[in-house]
């Protein structure tokens, strides 16, 4: 959950460092075009962020599989 908070904080104003990034790759697109396209990943982002709240499990599922028995 931590590090969806993180990307969230990452992909939004007044840091969006990624978006700045995006922008320093892209000179030719106008910043008001990239924060536009982040939308659906921040819809994406608080989605999950809800799904892990309410059901915890999602986050343990395939890890506790992963162990030999």
């Amino acid at each position: 959950m931590c590090s969806s908070d993180l990307e969230m904080g990452l992909i939004t104003p007044p840091v969006g460092m990624n978006v700045f990034v995006i922008g320093g790759v892209a000179p030719d697109i106008p910043m008001a075009t990239i924060f536009r396209g982040i939308w659906p990943f921040l819809i994406a982002c608080c989605l999950t962020l809800v799904l892990l709240t309410i059901f915890p499990q999602l986050a343990t599922f395939i890890p506790s599989h992963m162990s030999a028995k």
